[in-house]
């Protein structure tokens, strides 16, 4: 064997795919598709009923009236709609985005707000500013998949705090702070979704808020609030937001993404000010700006169209969906099986019989057409194996059920085989603490 074989022979394997693998640096070459975004191929086949990818259901918009309304913007304001803006973005929609953040009990000024592709994006600027490799950010067991993304992108260690059916435990987090303060361990934030969880579909209580913000004040730790589902209840009134009660100590996100459209990429975080003003920093080099159109589509929309009346729209179709997806499961699910009942959003998160895998199973469910998420994409650590995430959103309520029916299937047989060769390992928790059908 010649040298240049050895040679190539002891470099890792993915060198040898790629020929740039060792020029990348560090944290690039952990990056790996998202378990979402990797079903998409999957979920776009029309036979397979998608219970898998969160996408909000658009044609419930006036499309003809959003369309009208584009056009006109373009033929009246086409040279603003088309240029150049700041990288804090456009004040008119910051304004706009003060009244939305009203609703939620916040008070906050157009200064107050950076505008952001999505909240996705607030989300990866926050961790570029926050975290050096090895710190630690705090984030739900359960979590959102794209935070987790944005975490493991500037190489930051996810330590994972408990929930139950009334979120995240007051208890867990402060035991966490002190676990790891002793350790010597640097602490840049806790990150929560407080309202209609992504995944878990849970809601923080009320009682547990105050407690959550006394706990994180009393550490001198920073709360980002990713609330992306906030005005998607189906009872009552929006949730007083964290950032209502401590604007020092909270970073709100927020997105239009869920009560207009995805499509148009725009979101926000509202930030104190040295905090803001790294922001802008961030964003002007990551960008240079956002979109003048997508942001001037989204004020014209806030301030011609009856968007409060359109939520309500939104809010009543997936509570039929959700009201659809929990007959369904209670009609049809194994025994074993327990779920969550979110009280808005899109989400619900069911735990498996013991035994069985929910990212193991997912190919036989695909070959029975149907899709879910495994629990695993929502934990930094490998857990989840024995949870998966169903969202409600998109699909209408007779292919939810099939959807379910087609589930409920693969389960059973998974079950049979276990009894047959005998019970599978555990895979992952238990669980949380208080396992039932309204946990996680």
């Amino acid at each position: 064997m010649s040298e240049g074989a050895r040679h190539a022979n002891s470099r890792p394997q993915g060198s040898r795919i790629d020929p740039y693998f060792d020029q990348y640096a560090e944290r690039a070459r952990g990056m790996v598709a998202s378990e979402i975004r990797a079903l998409f191929a999957v979920t776009a086949r029309p036979e397979i009923v998608s219970l898998a990818g969160g996408s909000p259901y658009v044609t419930a918009l006036p499309l003809d009236v959003v369309g009208n309304m584009v056009g006109q913007l373009i033929t009246e304001r086409g040279s603003v709609a088309l240029q150049y803006c700041t990288a804090q973005g456009d004040t008119g929609l910051r304004e706009k985005i003060c009244e939305v953040m009203s609703l939620e009990g916040i008070r906050a000024h157009p200064d107050d707000v950076v505008v952001t592709v999505g909240s996705q994006q607030a989300l990866d600027l926050i961790t570029r500013i926050f975290v050096d490799p090895g710190d630690v950010v705090l984030a739900e067991a359960p979590s959102y998949v794209g935070a987790l993304g944005s975490f493991a992108a500037y190489q930051a260690e996810v330590v994972h705090v408990a929930m139950d059916d009334n979120g995240l435990i007051p208890e867990a987090l402060e035991q966490a702070i002190q676990r790891l303060t002793a350790a010597g361990r640097r602490i840049k934030f806790l990150y929560t979704v407080p309202n209609y969880q992504n995944p878990a579909g849970v809601t923080l209580a009320a009682e547990r808020r105050p407690r959550i913000l006394e706990i994180c004040q009393a550490a001198g730790l920073l709360i980002i609030e990713d609330n992306p589902y906030g005005l998607l209840g189906f009872d009552g009134d929006p949730i007083r937001a964290l950032r209502a009660d401590d604007p020092k100590g909270v970073v709100y996100l927020g997105t239009f993404s869920k009560t207009f459209a995805p499509g148009v990429r725009v979101g926000w975080a509202a930030a104190p000010p040295a905090i803001r003003d790294k922001l802008v920093l961030a964003a002007e080099s990551a960008v240079l700006c956002h979109s003048s159109f997508s942001q001037l589509v989204v004020r014209e929309y806030l301030a011609t169209q009856p968007w409060r009346e359109q939520v309500k729209d939104f809010r009543e179709i997936y509570r039929q969906r959700r009201d659809a997806l929990l007959d369904a499961l209670s009609a049809q699910m194994p025994d074993g099986c327990r779920w969550t009942t979110p009280a808005g959003g899109f989400y619900v998160w069911l735990q498996l019989p013991e035994g069985i895998n929910s990212k193991a199973m997912l190919p036989r469910a695909v070959s029975s057409r149907v899709a879910y998420v495994p629990g695993t994409g929502f934990y930094a650590d490998g857990d989840g194996t024995d949870h998966l995430r169903l969202s409600y959103c998109f699909p209408p309520p007779d292919r939810i059920r099939e959807g379910v029916r087609r589930l409920a299937s693969v389960i059973e047989a998974e079950i049979d085989l276990c009894t047959t060769f005998g019970a599978m390992p555990p895979h992952g928790r238990a669980g949380p603490e208080t396992p039932g059908p309204g946990d996680l």
